[in-house]
Parts: C-alpha cells; structure tokens; sequence
C-alpha cells in the first residue's frame, strides 16, 4: 500500500483563529503513548472525542447534511447567508466551502488516534487481553467508519500509514477508492472478531455494528465507482447475520413512536454519537437550522417540494415532515412562510422541550435497524434476480410502522429493489442517506430533473465528477499533491 499522510490537522491553525491551536510536532503519538491499557483507552476515548467538537470536528454540525444536499430530500434557503449550501444543492462546491471542513477534520483526527491504537496495542503488556482487542476492534470500526465517509464524498483521498507527524508526508499523494476499501474491510473484519455481542456504553459500537456498517459498506461497492456487483450477495449475508441475530445485538424496529428514535436510547440505535447538551460536546443542527425565520429559526436545511409532495401519506409523513408553523400566536401553513416549504420535524425533537435551540443534547443517529433491514431486502433482491420471502418481511416490517400496506407479491427483482430504494428515501429523509443511495445507482442526474420550480435549481450539467467534493483549500494548499 502506498504510504500517504494527510495535513488534516493543519487546518486547526489555519481554519478559525478563535480555536485552540495544534502544532503537529508536538503530538505524542506511537508507542510512547501506549504504554498502558489506561493509554488505549485515553486514544480510544479522543477518537471518539474528534467526531463531536462542535463546528469543528465530527458529526455534530451540520456538515454532513449541507454535503449531501445535492440528494433530492434536501435544499437549503434561496438567499439570506446560505451561500455555501446553495454550492451543494447546486452542484458548484469551491474548495473553500468551510461547511466541509469538519467532516474532513473530524475523520482525519479519528483516524489518527485510531491508527496510534492499531499500530502501537502490542506494546501494551498489562492489559486485559480480552479488554486490549475490544479496544483495538471499537477503534477498526471508528477508522473504518471515517474512511468510509471521506472516500464517498471525496472519492480519492490519503490513507494514513502512521501516527507520527515528519514534514515529508506532507508531500505525498491520494489513493483510489478499490485501495481505500479494502482497508475499511480489513479494519471492519478485525472489528467484528474482536468487539463483544454487547456495548461497553451506548455509544459504542457491538458485533452487530460492525456488522451493518460492514453490509452497508458492501452495498455501496456494488455500485459505483467499483460496481462490483458480488458485493450485493456479500452484503445480504451480513446484513441477514444481524437480523438472525438482533436478540443477541438489542437491535430491533422501535415501535412506540417513529419521533422517538431521533432523542436516542432505542433499540433501533446500532450505532449512535451520544452528545452532552455541552460546549464540550452537543448536536448543533437539531433545532434552528430546520425551523423557517417566522419561527426564529435560520432555515439551513429543509426538504425539497417535489420529494414531500411524493412521500407516501400516512404516520411516517406525519413525523417526519412540519407542515404547520405558530407565528404570534396564530398558525401558518408551510405556504405562508418565508421560504414557502415544510420543514424536518424528527430534527426539532429535543430531549430538553425547547425545540428553538442551536446546542442540544440530541444524538447524531449514524446506523437504525431499518438500515439493517432494507439493506438486506435490496441486496438480496439483487444478488438473487428475485426477492425471497425474507427480503419481503424485511421492507414490510419498516413499512407496517410507516402505516403502509405491504408490497406487492411476485414483484421482479429489478422492482422491488427499486421500491427499496424509494422505501430509503423515505425512511430516512434528511438524513444524509438519500444522497449516497442515488451515487451509487448513478441516479443523481435522474433524481435532480424536474425539480419543482420553487426549488434551487443545478447550476450546470450534472456528472460523475459532480459526486467528488474538492480537497480544503487549506490541504491543498499545504500539499498541491491533493
């Protein structure tokens, strides 16, 4: 493998003056930082740390939904100071859009503390072996789990090799996605030998995580850019081993409520960023970024009309969707606000009542059982030519809550994997699903036709080279390699 590093922690210094400084010469990283079990998991606990800094790092922000946006469940404000939205929805993203900086900081600080556990855990002689190999397996998963994010929305990016900071690695370049997931499947195969059927705490991952995120990573090496479409049984198989086992997971559909899976703490949680409601740690894009100014809010996100207007009706739309907005006492329709849409209700569900908040205690829900479920229905559909009777009960159980009726027997493969497909973008509206989903079946062109004219419209032709995002400014220019 081609050795490569990343100046990711560059863009500390260079990013926003107001935060606290990093000199990467001064990290203490290898072996001398790992002498203990203590040590691991001090790293383990920072790798957890690097995906919720709030605005900086991680998963907290509203980042992820902002670089997803070119989806057709997402759009943003036509005006006000939403400018580096619009560059997504519109497919004319500059390299110096900031809204892309803490996915890419966030996963590259990860997977620095990750690799200082997987390189460096032998050296730690008074551990618990058992508790050493469940750390260094949470830590494959968190690695696996941030190259997994940059390779689908940048394509070509660095693998890191080492821990350790030297000037020269500055220099190197990028590597293909074939390259880039064949490490997630190492990391995610030592992950699942090595974590235990049960979390440590609820924001860690179990056997069955490492599992669905390993399914999940499958189905999208089925389509593009690999399109190797053996990876479709592949990712039936895994995804099935989670369904037979869920008992043993605590996984299954959460049934009283569809709302009550965004507050957390359900058995539909696979893998789950739990935050404090803190400075040091707190989810940022529940709560004003999707509420409409006449509600105080700061419009950031909200669906486009032509996907609320086809969205089955029924509870699931009901939860899913604000359609009715109290201005002064008195209640509008989505029709009277300013930007003339509804907006997400399952991301103004707040654990503390105020839904006007901008830094709530609300987890960041990265992996539901219904992943699990519809991941197998469509993959085994695909693989197969023709649904089983498994891959039925699978989509019927997500649609029996969604208040659906089931679907039609005897469908062809190519049918019911398509009504999958249409059954994601439902389930999981707004939550940066939809847009990987339409990368790697190449629909994106396709779903962004005929957008309602009340929309953003794209700026140009849209292309594969539209599903890469460009490299930080910043990173690149520290390093014209990338």
């Amino acid at each position: 493998m081609k050795k490569i590093y990343i100046a990711a922690l560059l863009l500390l210094t260079a990013g926003c003056s107001k935060e606290l400084t990093e000199n990467p010469r001064g990290l203490v990283g290898g072996a001398a930082a790992l002498s203990s079990q203590a040590g691991l998991e001090s790293a383990l606990t920072g790798a957890y740390g690097s995906l919720m800094v709030p605005w900086t790092s991680g998963f907290t922000s509203v980042s992820q939904i902002a670089m997803t946006m070119g989806g057709d469940d997402l759009t943003t404000h036509p005006g006000s100071n939403k400018e580096e939205f619009r560059e997504f929805d519109r497919f004319n993203v500059t390299s110096l859009n900031s809204r892309m900086t803490p996915i890419w900081l966030g996963c590259y600080k990860t997977i620095q503390s990750t690799t200082n556990i997987i390189n460096n855990y032998t050296q730690v002689l008074d551990g618990n072996q058992t508790t050493v190999q469940t750390i260094v397996g949470e830590a494959s998963f968190l690695r696996a789990l941030s190259y997994y994010w940059l390779t689908r929305l940048w394509g070509e990016v660095p693998i890191i090799p080492s821990e350790q900071y030297s000037p020269e690695l500055l220099t190197l370049g990028k590597s293909k996605p074939a390259e880039i997931y064949k490490l997630i499947e190492e990391d995610l195969a030592r992950a699942e030998e090595w974590v235990p059927n049960k979390k440590r705490d609820p924001g860690r991952p179990n056997k069955g995580s490492v599992k669905a995120l390993l399914a999940d990573v499958y189905l999208t090496e089925a389509g593009w850019p690999l399109k190797d479409q053996s990876k479709y049984a592949m990712a039936a198989a895994k995804a099935k081993e989670v369904i037979d086992h869920k008992a043993d997971y605590s996984f299954d559909l959460y049934q009283d409520g569809f709302l009550k899976i965004f507050a957390g703490g359900t058995v539909e949680d696979v893998f789950t960023l739990f935050t404090r409601g803190q400075w040091s740690t707190y989810n940022s894009f529940y709560g004003l970024s999707t509420m409409p100014e006449n509600e105080g809010g700061w419009s950031d996100f909200f669906p486009e009309l032509k996907f609320f207007n086809n969205f089955p009706a029924g509870t699931r739309k009901d939860a899913t969707f604000s359609t009715e907005f109290v201005v002064s006492g008195d209640t509008i329709p989505w029709q009277q606000t300013t930007t003339k849409h509804p907006y997400y209700k399952k991301f103004t569900i707040q654990q503390a009542g105020d839904k006007a908040v901008y830094m709530s205690n609300n987890p960041v829900i990265m992996i539901r059982y219904a992943h699990v479920l519809l991941i197998y229905a469509e993959a085994q559909a695909r693989s197969a030519g023709t649904p089983n009777a498994d891959a039925y009960t699978a989509v019927n159980a997500v649609r029996l809550r969604a208040g659906l009726p089931a679907l039609a027997a005897n469908m062809t493969g190519a049918d019911f994997a398509a009504a999958v497909v249409n059954e994601r973008a439902w389930e999981f509206a707004g939550e940066w699903n939809r847009w990987f989903d339409l990368v790697r079946l190449d629909q994106v062109a396709a779903a962004n036709a005929g957008k309602d004219p009340a929309d953003l419209q794209p700026a140009g032709p849209i292309t594969q080279a539209s599903y890469w995002m460009p490299i930080p400014g910043v990173d690149a220019l520290v390093n014209p390699n990338l």
